[in-house]
């Protein structure tokens, strides 16, 4: 299985490498489509998610659109993540701009821990490496390995470049402690389902949603900023990084309701980003299994 998963990566490489985008664009496109209409599955989960967040307020047509999107989303995503395999420093910072970059900057200067909450939004694996580069920042994100060994090589090697540290999703706690400890900045992806034992229940659309606790955790230990960031584009060729506003963690005698009003935070702030541009944002995941488990298996 691993020869075929690098085949059909070397083929699409090939693709992304050697074509102009007046081709590559279409065969992405058309790729796409070819997913969208394949997958069942995932194509019917992301319409429970937006029935979920959108109800009546979005119409039929639209949704639909916004899951074709999604899926047109994850291939470019994809061609880029070839195009940044070896990539320089100044090819990469030649397509990403920055808006609020003061607030990373401020962070930096007082010199406490930094946390970049974020989702699965956008190229969200350009983020990281971006933003390493640019302010010159090392940065240890979290993620979970690819079932193929093979595949999961590759995505390692892009994602730790320009001194960008891959933790491993299973047991990242401690990890994450020491990288914060010694001045590295962490990224983490929240806007998923998650056990509960590792989240609470906030809002999200409207609808309860389990939420990690895993940022709220180490900021209030460490002390740590938490920086909303988001990174959206109009042609995947071109993207835009934002930083908002730090969420911080309030140290009251009561620990819990302060954790939960920094979570609810967060899940507020992935909300608004979504609405902002709802089809850059991954629906194929069941965001709302833990309270509408249901609804995912009609």
């Amino acid at each position: 299985m691993d020869a075929l998963y690098l085949a059909a990566f070397n083929l699409f490489q090939w693709i992304v490498r050697r074509t102009p985008d007046a081709v590559k664009f279409p065969v992405l496109k058309g790729l796409a489509k070819l997913a969208y209409w394949l997958d069942a599955k995932h194509r019917r989960i992301a319409r429970v998610n937006l029935d979920l967040a959108f109800g009546e307020t979005m119409s039929d047509e639209e949704k639909e659109r916004i899951v074709e999107k999604c899926y047109e989303n994850m291939l470019f995503n994809l061609a880029d993540f070839v195009q940044n395999q070896g990539i320089s420093k100044e090819a990469l910072l030649s397509k990403v701009r920055f808006e609020n970059g003061k607030i990373l900057e401020k962070a930096k200067k007082s010199g406490r821990p930094i946390i970049f909450m974020t989702a699965h939004y956008g190229n969200w694996e350009i983020l990281p490496l971006a933003t390493a580069v640019k302010f010159d920042l090392p940065i240890s994100v979290v993620g979970r390995p690819l079932d193929s060994k093979t595949m999961n090589t590759i995505l390692e090697r892009n994602r730790q470049q320009f001194d960008v540290e891959l933790i491993p999703k299973q047991g990242a706690m401690k990890p994450l402690i020491k990288a914060l400890k010694e001045g590295r900045a962490v990224g983490l992806l929240v806007d998923q389902n998650t056990t509960r034992n590792e989240g609470i229940l906030v809002d999200f659309f409207g609808k309860k949603a389990r939420h990690t606790m895993a940022v709220a955790l180490l900021a209030r230990r460490l002390d740590a900023i938490i920086i909303p960031t988001f990174i959206t584009s109009e042609d995947h060729k071109t993207f835009t990084i934002t930083f908002y506003p730090p969420l911080e963690v309030e140290k009251t005698e009561d620990k819990d309701e302060d954790m939960r009003r920094n979570i609810q935070a967060q899940s507020d702030a992935i909300e608004r980003a979504i609405r902002n541009k709802p089809e850059e944002w991954f629906w194929l995941h069941r965001r709302w299994k833990d309270q509408y488990g249901e609804l995912y298996n009609t």
